[in-house]
């Protein structure tokens, strides 16, 4: 008896865990569901938590659904056309929910600060966080030009004044 409550228990625990992930995957497949109708990509691939789409205007387009969930968009152009900014708005409105619009003028401004400091730039507008960077690349991306990277914002804390009160004077 004493030796069924351990085992029980770890059986407990890989359901949970087992749940947990079939849960993650039905998760990245919902949100690479969702991306694949907001932009028109098409899937190319998937596998475990990420997800490689092909995309008209885009050479690498990929979603990594871990937290905090991200998603690369990558061109061998150092300066991409129009449409590849596009995308990026497109792309964030599946993931953050921030209005597309706004986010492609943010990754155009990006990547125009980037071209002009010949160093990466990141911005925030509505729920996404961008970051974007030109120039020839070293690492598993060489080749391409001009690269960002979309995640969620993360929530501005609220601040609150402490020790004084509405209307009080301070001595």
């Amino acid at each position: 008896m004493t030796r069924l409550i351990p085992l029980a228990a770890t059986a407990g625990l890989l359901a949970l865990v087992a749940a947990g992930q079939a849960r993650a995957a039905e998760s990245c497949d919902a949100l690479t569901a969702t991306v694949i109708r907001a932009t028109g990509a098409s899937l190319a691939g998937r596998a475990g938590a990420g997800a490689v789409f092909r995309a008209a205007d885009a050479e690498r387009m990929s979603l990594d659904c871990r937290a905090p969930r991200r998603m690369v968009f990558g061109s061998l152009d150092r300066e991409p056309s129009r449409a590849f900014f596009a995308l990026i708005g497109q792309a964030a409105r599946a993931l953050t929910g921030a209005d597309p619009d706004a986010v492609e003028v943010l990754a155009l401004t990006l990547h125009q600060a980037s071209l002009l400091a010949d160093a990466p730039r990141q911005g925030v507008v509505d729920r996404a966080a961008l970051r974007c960077e030109t120039g020839p690349r070293d690492d598993s991306l060489a080749g391409t030009l001009t690269l960002c990277v979309l995640v969620p914002a993360r929530p501005r804390a609220a601040r609150r004044r402490i020790g004084l009160f509405a209307g009080a004077v301070a001595r």
